[in-house]
């Protein structure tokens, strides 16, 4: 297949003199025409800068190319992105080369409707009139499966859901035919079953038009299921390329071997994951557990910590959420959306109940309505240590109780205040509830679960924004683990990490259940996760259970047709280490 881009020795810098910082460093690679290529690694590896970098968007003020060229064949021409006029490269953007951002919520104007948005996309690049534009983008949201494609042309992006969203700029980015379309982690905020749906319109697309696509990627199932080659980066460097199959096979460098090994996917439950630096100092060995294996040991090692006869801690009946979508003129609800309705179950002392389903399903406001952070319509949450029902109870009595019951929520930035160190976040909830006599013994006790949660002593005084995704969510379980509670809901706490960041906090969570002995509810939409970090599993769907069992149970013969399809939506297989 004829070359369409090449990137040549490539280095990225931001800043000046000593502050200069090398973001990537002497890179190259090819994109031919017709292929689908994965760039991968993880965050902080330089993925996303080299796709900014080949249309020019990153800031110009701060940003240096040391060397390199970004050859594009255009129209036989080949042009050196880093070098053409300013006006050449704006006709270039979007008809040419187009890219799909990762967040598309923030990528759309939220003032305009989503018609007006693709309309304008395709006057921008094309000369036809304004009507023609409208009959292009209404036939384009048909060829991205969009339902009803003349209602969504008057609707603004707050009316989508996120996977509607990310086709309205899927639309978007097609709309002019490009050569070459950048695709910067298309499906990473999404549900398995749409993020499934969505790789299966971009290979289609791709098919379809013969255009080259560069996928940027973190997640190796997502690799698998779309690409034809893969480059992996790793720390602003190139450190392995080939075509998909053999990368899977038999990948070369230690990175890529962390990068397949860190998937919980491919360990027994309860085993230590891998990370990458278990890899770069070459410590770890793959093992590849049968899913025979992987039943057996999930139920010895259910027997092991709950005990023939394990105790409910936490028994729910008939809960239900509902919130008012339509109210008459004196306020009064006269329709509902039922978040949550009828739901019964029970959770095991010591045990790690996984609740998984699609954005949509209840799940979170399940996990909230639990602690009384949303408020319930009715049924009855009975925490069995103490004989009560959680939703009677008074206001007084209650922040009482959630000494013992905490939360770890989705986003640790936004759970954090930024105007407070992180010490001083775990002092004030040690001090609310009376942990430890003296400053003095807080303080102390503050240092050792800063280190039990793999941060150091000095971190006390830093701020939030001074660590990463990772460590923000470690910072999350330790100010949940500082007032000793026997119950912790996990709501979504790993689905925003890189791979080996995630297995880094699974890892954390197993080791301070063990040493805490804390009963946990765990809330994800990834199954491969559930499965690997619970007992047993309950699948939510429309605000309703769907079913409930051990791990493996559900995971590999699954009851419900819902299930199945969650589970065959997993990117790369469920068995795709196996």
């Amino acid at each position: 297949m004829p070359t369409l881009l090449e990137i040549k020795n490539l280095s990225v810098a931001f800043g000046d003199g000593d502050a200069r910082k090398m973001a990537v460093s002497n890179i190259s690679f090819t994109v031919n025409r017709g292929e689908i290529l994965a760039v991968v690694g993880e965050s902080g590896s330089g993925k996303s800068v080299t796709a900014l970098s080949i249309l020019q968007l990153l800031s110009q003020k701060t940003t240096r190319y040391p060397s390199g060229q970004i050859l594009f064949d255009h129209n036989s021409e080949q042009l050196d992105l880093l070098q053409v006029p300013a006006d050449t490269l704006q006709k270039i953007r979007g008809a040419d080369i187009s890219m799909i951002f990762q967040e598309p919520m923030t990528s759309l104007n939220p003032v305009f409707t989503c018609g007006d948005q693709v309309i304008e996309a395709i006057l921008q690049h094309q000369d036809i009139g304004r009507a023609a534009a409208r009959e292009k983008a209404k036939e384009l949201f048909t060829k991205v499966r969009l339902p009803d494609p003349e209602e969504i042309l008057k609707r603004f992006p707050h009316q989508l859901s996120g996977g509607q969203k990310q086709r309205i700029m899927i639309a978007m980015a097609i709309s002019c035919d490009p050569a070459l379309l950048i695709a910067d982690e298309p499906t990473t905020a999404l549900d398995v079953t749409v993020q499934k749906n969505i790789l299966e319109l971009l290979r289609d697309l791709q098919a379809q038009t013969g255009m080259g696509m560069i996928i940027i990627t973190h997640d190796l199932g997502v690799v698998k299921d779309i690409a034809h080659r893969v480059v992996v980066m790793y720390r602003g460097q190139l450190v392995e390329t080939a075509n998909t199959n053999k990368l899977f096979s038999s990948p070369a460098h230690p990175y890529t071997q962390a990068l397949l090994a860190c998937r919980p996917l491919l360990h027994n439950k309860g085993s230590r994951l891998p990370v990458v630096s278990d890899f770069m100092n070459n410590e770890a060995t793959i093992e590849k557990p049968s899913l025979t294996s992987l039943i057996v040991a999930s139920s010895q090692t259910r027997k092991a910590e709950s005990g023939e006869n394990p105790v409910p801690l936490l028994e729910v009946s008939k809960l239900r959420v509902w919130f008012p979508s339509r109210k008459n003129i004196f306020g009064k609800p006269l329709t509902w959306v039922k978040a949550v309705n009828d739901v019964s179950f029970e959770v095991l002392h010591g045990e790690t109940l996984g609740i998984v389903g699609e954005s949509g399903s209840g799940k979170t406001t399940l996990g909230r309505a639990l602690l009384r952070l949303v408020p319930a319509n009715g049924g009855e949450v009975i925490y069995r240590p103490a004989g009560i029902d959680l939703l009677s109870l008074g206001k007084h009595k209650l922040e009482i109780l959630r000494k013992n019951i905490q939360i770890v929520f989705q986003d640790p930035y936004a759970s954090l205040n930024p105007r407070m160190r992180i010490g001083d976040a775990l002092l004030e909830a040690m001090s609310t509830h009376g942990i430890e006599t003296t400053v003095a013994r807080r303080k102390e006790r503050v240092v050792q679960l800063l280190e039990k949660v793999n941060l150091e002593a000095d971190h006390f005084k830093r701020y939030p924004h001074a660590f990463s995704g990772g460590q923000r969510q470690r910072i999350g379980i330790a100010r949940a683990l500082a007032l000793e509670p026997g119950f912790i809901v996990f709501d979504e706490s790993v689905s925003a990490l890189d791979v080996s960041v995630q297995a880094q906090v699974l890892n954390l969570i197993n080791d301070l259940k063990s040493e805490f002995g804390f009963t946990a509810i765990f809330i994800s939409h990834d199954l491969g996760v559930v499965r690997y970090i619970s007992d047993r599993i309950m699948v939510m769907h429309a605000g309703q259970t769907e079913e409930i069992g051990p791990a493996e149970q559900v995971f590999n013969n699954p009851t419900s047709l819902y299930t199945r399809r969650l589970v065959d939506a997993i990117p790369g297989g469920k068995n795709q280490f196996l």
